[in-house]
């Protein structure tokens, strides 16, 4: 058997739940959101939670990164 087809042998499809898990530890998004005709910039995690929020959006990466996440910006 050659090698790209072990490596196909061992590979499945991602289900929901193991998507949503993916990047959970590593990675935080950054969104624009607008709360009683204000923008802000909420902070959330892989897989969707709103875990915090900022006043503009240099905050809002600062301080992911001081929490060792990797920032992501959402559009």
């Amino acid at each position: 058997m050659n090698e790209n087809a072990k490596i196909a042998n061992t590979w499945r499809p991602m289900s929901a739940q193991d998507f949503a898990q993916w990047g959970l530890q590593d990675v935080a998004f950054i969104k624009r959101v607008t709360i009683n005709e204000e923008t802000g910039w909420a902070i959330l995690a892989a897989d969707g939670n709103t875990i915090g929020m900022a006043a503009d959006r240099d905050l809002a990466f600062a301080a992911v990164r001081q929490n060792d996440l990797e920032p992501v910006s959402v559009h």
